[in-house]
């Protein structure tokens, strides 16, 4: 059975947004490999559009290779995005889902292959709700935002998770990883 692990980047004060922490070389290589690794990524309107940055990078290489680097791997991971108002996903290795993230879900727990990675703050909730998160990557950059969208909101039930690692950024960043208890 495929692991269904949501990874999201978080401020000290529990905000996400994928533009307020300190990306750097070392996380931009972190983030390429996750991606080289994962069988899919999962991703809502809001997040997927913002991802849509890194393929300019494809036509139009920065120079920095670790962000070229990153660019070409979320470009060859398969992306399935939930959205209501999108028509077209304008990216070749990504298509829009007819059904809901539930059945998507649990069709591809069932599939062999690589792990299913959930990259939106809006998927990560509604997963988590119907506990099928298997794995938590919190990545905790060392800034306060002072406002934006709390990661845990509308949450149904109370969670109990299991540290099972950590890894420790030179810039400061810490990816906390967890597993749900059995007990939640």
């Amino acid at each position: 059975m495929r692991k269904v692990i949501a990874g999201i980047n978080m401020t000290l004060d529990g905000f996400c947004d994928h533009t307020a922490g300190i990306p750097d070389e070392e996380i931009h290589h972190h983030y390429a490999e996750l991606l080289n690794s994962a069988g899919v990524i999962l991703y809502g309107r809001i997040t997927y559009q913002l991802m849509q940055f890194w393929q300019s990078l494809l036509k139009n290489p920065s120079g920095e290779k670790s962000m070229d680097d990153f660019a070409v791997a979320i470009d060859k991971i398969p992306k399935i995005v939930f959205s209501n108002t999108l028509k077209d996903t304008e990216w070749e290795s990504a298509t829009l889902s007819n059904r809901t993230i539930d059945e998507v879900v649990l069709d591809l727990k069932q599939q062999s292959g690589a792990a299913i990675f959930i990259g939106s703050r809006s998927i990560i909730i509604q997963l988590m709700n119907l506990n099928l998160i298997d794995e938590y990557q919190f990545m905790v950059h060392p800034v306060v935002a002072g406002s934006g969208l709390p990661l845990f909101e509308n949450i149904n039930d109370r969670t109990i998770l299991k540290l099972i690692k950590t890894k420790t950024f030179r810039g400061g960043a810490v990816t906390l990883y967890y597993e749900p208890t059995k007990n939640n």
